[in-house]
């Protein structure tokens, strides 16, 4: 039996909806030695890491941590701890992962009650008052950045009409954290999971979680388990509290990973980083306007971190995207869904949102184009 060669991908300049680049220091971080998981020096990074999670999404939540896998089982565990059957969940639906947390809301035995929107239109308040006329739901859910079709969605006027129905609050941040303001107190979000691959810019396996302490309530009250032992908070949270309680081998490059990631985006700071993915969106926008190009979404609701654009008549899809790839060794995204074939989508995200990546992919595509 042969055994392959020496792993040697190729290195691509990565615009799609994640993962995005990894900063060389992060890189760096990955590659130092490994500890045990109960090692008191890692037990003092994950200190760490908690403290540093808890300054980007703004809040004083004692529980906020990262679950060892990747976003959706940060969505997972947010509904499944929350929501026991016979529960009821009102989500917000307006792409891809809104319809993710519906399925998962069934497989917790809850009830569902749907609000939805047109694809790259935000959930309207409204619509979100008008259905808590008929529900009494345990939770509402919604996601803050739609990566499937570039919309940010205002949270303020949502949580005020949820915390009004007695419900908790939860929100999707997988594409958002890290690359625009998220305020989990302000917003009195109570339950919000993310991702690491995205504008935190650190490699795909980790997924920041945060509850708050009417979340913890309701966890604590629960009259049956979670039904999964992997997801379970009241198992995870003792390892990472003071306890320290063996759960699971945590993946300690990963973490090296993260920790390092939040170094850079607290160096940067907050507000300068959002002006960084907020400038590079605009630079992006005036170029593809210039070739001909639309966007999905409204001015006002457009995610600077992920950009949805209309592709134009003549231009074909994959074997445009394939000759990016090919030719320039760029990663763009294929719509989701009811827009494949339809839109791209354009990521941003992290390290990735540069001027020169821009300008890259604006000849890239300029070339193509032109023949």
């Amino acid at each position: 039996m042969s055994v392959p060669g020496e792993l040697n991908p190729p290195v691509r300049v990565l615009m799609g909806p994640g993962p995005s680049e990894a900063h060389p220091r992060i890189l760096r971080a990955m590659a130092t030695p490994l500890l045990g998981h109960l090692d008191p020096c890692f037990l003092d990074i994950m200190d760490e890491v908690r403290e540093m999670l808890r300054q980007v999404f703004r809040t004083g939540n004692e529980l906020t941590i990262p679950i060892s896998a990747t976003g959706s089982a940060g969505m997972e565990a947010a509904l499944a701890n929350l929501l026991e059957p016979g529960d009821e969940a009102l989500v917000c639906v307006n792409g891809v992962f809104g319809n993710r947390m519906c399925d998962i809301v069934g497989r917790c035995g809850a009830g569902l009650v749907r609000v939805d929107a047109p694809w790259g239109s935000p959930i309207d308040p409204e619509d979100v008052r008008e259905a808590l006329t008929g529900c009494r739901p345990k939770l509402v859910a919604i996601v803050h950045a739609e990566t499937s079709t570039g919309v940010l969605q205002p949270l303020e006027e949502i949580s005020r009409l949820a915390h009004q129905a007695g419900a908790l609050f939860l929100v999707d941040t997988v594409t958002s954290l890290g690359g625009a303001d998220v305020r989990v107190d302000e917003w009195e979000i109570d339950a919000v999971y993310s991702g690491t691959q995205k504008c935190l810019g650190a490699p795909p396996g980790l997924s920041p979680v945060s509850f708050s302490s009417r979340a913890l309530e309701a966890m604590d009250s629960r009259k049956s388990k979670v039904q999964s032992w992997y997801l379970d908070l009241s198992l995870v949270r003792k390892y990472w509290g003071e306890q320290r309680v063996y759960h699971h081998t945590a993946p300690i490059s990963s973490i090296y990973a993260l920790r390092e990631s939040l170094r850079i985006v607290l160096e940067e700071g907050l507000e300068a980083r959002f002006a960084r993915h907020k400038a590079n969106s605009e630079l992006l926008r005036a170029g593809l306007e210039k070739l001909g190009f639309e966007y999905l979404v409204a001015p006002e609701y457009r995610l600077p971190m992920l950009n949805t654009v209309i592709i134009p008549a003549g231009l074909e899809d994959a074997p445009t995207r394939r000759k990016l790839l090919e030719r320039y060794n760029i990663e763009i995204g294929a719509g989701l869904g009811e827009l494949a074939g339809k839109v791209w989508r354009i990521g941003l995200m992290g390290y990735s949102s540069s001027e020169n990546n821009v300008n890259l992919l604006l000849s890239a595509i300029g070339k193509l184009m032109n023949g």
